[in-house]
Order: C-alpha cells, then sequence, then structure tokens
C-alpha cells in the first residue's frame, strides 16, 4: 500500500469515527428534548458504583427503578416498558439529582435520600406497606423480617414480607438490604449475599 492510500485510509477511518460520534451526540440530544417535552414516559441513566455500573429510572413522579449492578440492562428496561410505557429513553439530565445522592451514599457522605419516588412498579396492599416501612428504616440500623412485617401491620406476615422486599425495585433507596434473617443472618437479596453484606457494612451495620 503506498503512503498516499494509507494516509486516504486513515483519514476515511477518521471520518467514520467522527460521524459515529456526532451520531451519538446527537442521539443524546434527541432523547434529552424528548425527555424534557414530555414525548418520553421513563428516563433512565447508567451510574458508576463501587459495586459495578447500575441503572435509574424516573418518571415525573419520581425515581421508579433501581437496576443493581448485577442486572441485566435489557431486562431492567423491558421491565419498565411493560409496567409503565414503552416510551422509554436514555436521559441522564432527568436524573442528576438521583445520581447525586447515590454517589454521595456510596461515598459515606449521605444517611437519607430526598429525591421523590414513584410507586407504581409496587403492587398494593401488603407489599407495598412492607416497602413504604422499609423505607422509613433510618440508615445503620436493621430489622428481622418478622419485625417488618409487624411494622406493616401483620407481624405473622414475615415470609410475604420476604416475597415483598424480593421484588423492590428500588432497592438502595428503599433499603431492603437492612432487613436481616433473625439471628443476624443478612440473608437473600435481589444482588446477591455479598452486595447485601457490602452495603451492611458501608452503613456500619455488619461487623464481621
Amino acid at each position: 500500500m503506498s503512503d498516499a492510500e494509507a494516509l486516504r485510509r486513515l483519514l476515511t477511518e477518521a471520518d467514520a469515527a467522527e460521524l459515529d460520534a456526532a451520531a451519538a451526540a446527537a442521539a443524546a440530544r434527541f432523547a434529552e428534548r424528548a425527555a424534557a417535552e414530555g414525548a418520553a414516559d421513563v428516563a433512565y441513566a447508567r451510574l458508576d458504583t463501587p459495586l459495578g455500573v447500575a441503572t435509574v429510572a424516573g418518571t415525573r413522579r419520581g425515581l421508579v427503578a433501581v437496576g443493581l449492578p448485577n442486572r441485566d440492562l435489557d431486562e431492567f428496561l423491558e421491565r419498565l416498558a411493560a409496567g409503565i410505557s414503552p416510551r422509554v429513553v436514555e436521559a441522564p439530565g432527568r436524573l442528576d439529582e438521583v445520581r447525586r445522592e447515590l454517589d454521595e451514599y456510596f461515598a459515606g457522605k449521605r444517611r437519607s435520600f430526598d429525591v421523590p419516588l414513584d410507586w407504581r412498579l409496587v403492587p398494593g396492599g401488603f407489599y407495598r406497606d412492607v416497602l413504604r416501612a422499609t423505607a422509613r428504616l433510618p440508615y445503620g440500623a436493621t430489622l428481622t423480617y418478622g419485625e417488618i412485617a409487624a411494622r406493616a401491620g401483620n407481624p405473622r406476615a414475615h415470609r410475604a414480607a420476604g416475597t415483598a422486599l424480593g421484588i423492590n425495585p428500588i432497592p438502595i433507596v428503599v433499603p431492603c438490604h437492612r432487613i436481616l434473617r433473625s439471628g443476624g443472618d443478612p440473608g437473600n437479596y435481589a444482588g446477591g449475599p455479598e452486595m447485601k453484606r457490602w452495603l451492611l457494612r458501608l452503613e456500619g451495620a455488619l461487623r464481621e
């Protein structure tokens, strides 16, 4: 290959890369505009955490879902589309406040969350009562499954309380990791037991 041909190829590849970057930037601007103008019902964004890349999603009502770092992005987006609306766009600007508060939490600088919540992915009745009671549990505090069931109005329904916690669509912000088995064993968690232990250690609630 001659020097001229090599140079021409480099320039062509550079132009293609610039076009790809420009297209990505345009798509991002379109998504942000669609979210701002109400053309999208759900906005989502990715978030780097010490545990990996998480995903957050919000509506005009508030934060509606948190995808833990081990959760598949496509599955997360499919649940939003099925449970709320297929009009889902990536619009990080809509979720700046949520991402800032989560960054502060993981840095050990935030003990409670101020963002409004959208509970529409949570079934009503006892399940919602359990998660609302869990949302009021302070940083570093823990309860057993039986105790959270009692706070939700049915102290015998510890298994149903466990089911409610297992389908929590807003983990960390609704801190289901603070609910333990009797005897202090951390128990199950959507992100896995080691992630649950990590969060408890961050809050000083677990010393091993």
